[in-house]
């Protein structure tokens, strides 16, 4: 098993535990590239996440997609090993989502 197969396997676990919907977007082909890895809905918030591993960036394609995230109103994040114990939070945490409540 890859590293970055790692990661996602703990960020769905986390996703899992947390009750958030996500869904992994097929490419090999038939997808659009750049998309991030995972789709997930919470609370009405979408949310596109890129899992990365050792200490690999997301590339241009990439950053372009999670920015149009962001820009859109929704959230995006890169997930790896390093920051893996905050993505709970960064999904759950009202402020990152600027409800300012």
């Amino acid at each position: 098993m890859t590293p970055e197969k790692k990661v996602k396997i703990q960020v769905r676990k986390v996703l899992d535990r947390i009750g958030c919907y996500h869904f992994m977007p097929a490419t090999g082909g038939y997808g659009a590239s750049g998309v991030p890895d995972i789709v997930a809905c919470y609370n009405g918030k979408f949310i596109g996440i890129e899992c990365k591993a050792n200490g690999n960036k997301p590339t241009k394609l990439q950053l372009k997609h999670l920015n149009d995230i962001t820009l859109a109103g929704g959230m995006s994040l890169v997930i790896d090993e390093n920051n893996m114990p905050m993505l709970e939070l960064f999904i759950t945490d009202k402020q990152s989502f600027n409800l300012g409540e």
